[in-house]
């Protein structure tokens, strides 16, 4: 054989043992994918049986809940129907006893009313008749009884109220007394010699007119020997009037440039004094954080009296009285505090302003920033606004106490003359009133009754309303105790 022919042959061989290896190999691989797939089909059936195991059983469960649910609910359903049944039967009982009761009680009212009608014929009274004489009849007879029990119980208050107060305010009363400072618009000046006198007028009056253009106020310049008058309504401007001659008489320069000078010098001194007044006040009641402005006006009511009392030494109690106060009744001593110290506040600028001192005191304080309970306490500490607070109350109290204190205030005689008229007055607009007296400097009325028109009941009933129409009616300090007296007097004349 060629080798070439011997070269294809075994090409051929090649090829054809090539092909059958493949073959196997393909039938090899067709059967192992196979045996796979019978393989992922058993793990999928299985699979599905137990899904379809679990499925059944949780739909087991499900059944036996419900189940258990249906047959709660039909046991609450039977239940229900019972007690419906039994609500039923009751209700029905219930109006079966209505109506009887019904016709009980018209069968009552006929025959209460037969019997009214037979009553009215025998005593000859109508029904609102004998009610009515029945009602004075027990009036009558119980009177004396009801005027003991409410006299009991007014001492038994009495009594309390005394006990818890008399040692806190008769203690802080004696404690922060102060002394009486004439109220006054007027200053007099001393000088060393009525020589002075020509020099304070200055030729053709220049002087004295340039003193009284600079500070505001008249200077009076009379006969009286060795002293002029400073005269003002504003206490300030008359403080620096007063200072202002002072430093003029000790420098003996009298003439308008010095007098323009030593005005100045003394309003600046003024301004210092006020300032410091204020704080020594702030620093002495234990105050701080108010506006520099405040402090200023708190410090000019040094200068300023009403009744005899000096302002800021008044405004001082007051906030030491409202403070112990409200220690004891456990309020907010800080607003109290503070609504006591600055109640007057709005007189240190009542003559700029045009409304009464306790709406300048209002404004003052809402426009230097104090909070709404302290501006309530302003507002309300001259009985203009219902006290709302505690603190209102204890602040219109401690000020009270501070204006009706014995030796706190004074007033002229017409003033007082005046106001023991009106009390007395008000008392003798009631009918069956006597006389009265107005004593104990208006703190108290004696009202003396006509025993034949006036009973006990009336005349306890008469104390009470002359109290209310005071309050109503009139402005005074403190309280005003009203005494209702009733006397019968019996009177025969041995021969």
């Amino acid at each position: 054989m060629s080798p070439i022919l011997i070269a294809v042959l075994a090409a051929l061989g090649g090829l054809a043992g090539g092909y059958v290896v493949r073959e196997r190999l393909l039938n090899r691989n067709q059967e192992d994918l196979e045996a796979k797939r019978k393989g992922l089909l058993l793990d999928a059936k299985e699979e599905a049986l137990k899904l379809k195991e679990e499925v059944k059983k949780e739909e087991a469960t499900r059944r036996k809940e419900l189940s258990e649910i249906e047959s709660s609910l039909r046991g609450r359903e039977l239940n229900l129907e019972r007690r419906s049944e039994k609500i039923e039967t009751e209700k029905t009982a219930l109006e079966e006893r209505s109506g009887a009761l019904t016709q009980e009680k018209g069968r009552l009212d006929s025959l209460l009313q037969d019997r009214e009608q037979e009553l009215e014929k025998v005593a000859k009274l109508s029904r609102s008749e004998a009610k009515e004489e029945l009602l004075a009849q027990v009036e009558k007879d119980y009177a004396s009884e009801v005027i003991n029990k409410v006299k009991a119980i007014k001492g038994e208050m009495r009594r309390h109220i005394e006990l818890e107060t008399r040692e806190v305010i008769g203690t802080v009363i004696e404690r922060l007394a102060t002394d009486i400072t004439a109220e006054m618009t007027v200053y007099a000046v001393h000088l060393p010699s009525d020589e002075l006198k020509g020099k304070i007028i200055g030729k053709e009056g220049r002087n004295i007119q340039a003193f009284e253009r600079a500070t505001g106020v008249d200077l009076i310049v009379d006969e009286t020997p060795e002293t002029v008058t400073v005269s003002s309504f504003d206490p300030v401007r008359r403080a620096v009037a007063v200072k202002s001659l002072q430093l003029l008489i000790k420098d003996g320069r009298i003439q308008p440039t010095k007098i323009e000078e030593f005005v100045k010098k003394a309003q600046s001194q003024t301004e210092e004094e006020m300032k410091e007044a204020g704080e020594n006040a702030l620093q002495e009641v234990g105050i701080t954080g108010l506006h520099p402005e405040l402090i200023r006006l708190l410090g000019s009511m040094k200068f300023r009296t009403s009744y005899g009392q000096n302002q800021l030494a008044h405004a001082v109690e007051v906030t030491q009285l409202a403070a112990l106060l409200a220690q004891e009744v456990g309020a907010d001593v800080n607003i109290t505090k503070k609504g006591a110290l600055l109640h007057d506040i709005g007189k240190a600028v009542s003559h700029e302003y045009a409304g009464s001192h306790v709406d300048a005191g209002v404004d003052l304080a809402k426009k230097y920033g104090l909070g709404e309970a302290v501006i309530h306490c302003i507002e309300a500490s001259h009985e203009d606004v219902e006290a709302k607070s505690v603190e209102a109350i204890l602040s219109r109290t401690a000020d009270a106490i501070s204006s009706s204190r014995p030796g706190a205030r004074r007033e002229s005689t017409e003033q007082y003359i005046k106001r023991m008229r009106e009390l007395e007055n008000v008392a003798n607009s009631f009918p069956g009133v006597e006389k009265t007296f107005a004593i104990q400097a208006g703190r108290e009325i004696r009202v003396l009754v006509k025993p034949e028109t006036i009973d006990d009941l009336t005349a306890m009933k008469m104390a009470r309303d002359v109290a209310n129409k005071i309050e109503a009616t009139l402005q005074y300090p403190g309280t005003v105790k009203v005494n209702v007296i009733r006397e019968t007097r019996f009177a025969e004349i041995a021969r």
